[in-house]
């Protein structure tokens, strides 16, 4: 038996919206019966996209991050309708597919509450709490993988069986050497859905030879960890032909000291704090 998940490249999405447009093709006005009632137009996004941006003028980045439900193994929406005392309304398969039944968890509005994604979403027509169902009703009919994944131009979203080891998705994790991530790791549900390239803190900015006011290349940048992260990983990089440089995937609220050296120019050095992503602006080196 398969055990299903998915994997996000968060570096990979352009925010199309192909999966979230994908899902409302499959699920709005369509009763799947056993799986879910149908999806209301507006006020639903089993595949929620998520904005991010960092950074400020004129170093700006912005970052698409896909949030259907977790499918998660130690779900909290299960545990939620067994204290509601409607046990088998919401139930993970063998497979870790999650599914809210539509006619047991019907008048259940509380069940909404039970997830810490806020991914189960209340159809005030049909009066049932609804979520993603990882398109259960196609892949039992035969289908490889979910209408969001099927849709996205990118590749973004990969799905497979976490359990077969030849598998494409089983095979990118291994590939990912640990660097695969759950969204909210402190919630502890052992979600299936994981991601490569969450949005974090970075440092950059861009280096100028003053003499010469010109882009400094081939400068040796430094960023070290200070004060209570000072056994942080030193990083180092070099200024690109424009003088510019970057350390992306930092942890947030940590201070760090930016070290620049350049033969033949003083030493210049700051301290940051990733309270949320730093750009330098131009940093002007002096003989």
């Amino acid at each position: 038996m398969a055990r299903y998940g998915m994997l996000m490249d968060v570096t990979k999405c352009n925010g199309c919206y192909n999966c979230f447009l994908a899902c409302k093709d499959e699920h709005c006005g369509t009763a799947h019966p056993g799986y879910s009632a149908p999806q209301p137009m507006t006020g639903q996004a089993w595949m929620r996209i998520a904005n991010t941006e960092r950074g400020r003028f004129p170093k700006v980045k912005v970052d698409y991050t896909a949030i259907p439900c977790m499918h998660c193994d130690s779900p909290a929406c299960v545990t939620a309708a067994v204290r509601a005392g409607v046990k088998d309304a919401i139930y993970k398969r063998k497979d870790g597919v999650v599914l809210i039944d539509p006619k047991k968890a019907k008048g259940k509005r509380e069940l909404v509450a039970g997830c810490p994604y806020r991914v189960i979403y209340w159809n005030e027509e049909e009066q049932v709490p609804q979520k993603c169902t990882l398109c259960a009703h196609l892949l039992d009919d035969g289908w490889k993988e979910p209408r969001c994944v099927e849709a996205c131009p990118t590749g973004a979203l990969l799905f497979g069986d976490l359990d077969d080891p030849k598998s494409e998705l089983s095979k990118a994790l291994a590939a990912a050497k640990g660097e695969a991530e759950v969204l909210h790791p402190e919630y502890k549900l052992d979600e299936k859905v994981r991601y490569l390239g969450l949005p974090k803190a970075f440092v950059a900015g861009a280096v100028v030879f003053g003499d010469k006011d010109e882009c400094a290349a081939g400068v040796t940048v430094t960023l070290e960890g200070a004060g209570a992260a000072a056994s942080a990983a030193k990083q180092t990089t070099e200024t690109d032909a424009f003088g510019d440089f970057e350390f992306e995937g930092l942890p947030a609220n940590t201070v760090y000291k930016v070290k620049i050296a350049a033969k033949g120019y003083a030493p210049w050095e700051t301290e940051v704090r990733t309270g949320a992503s730093v750009y330098l602006g131009d940093v002007v080196l002096g003989k």
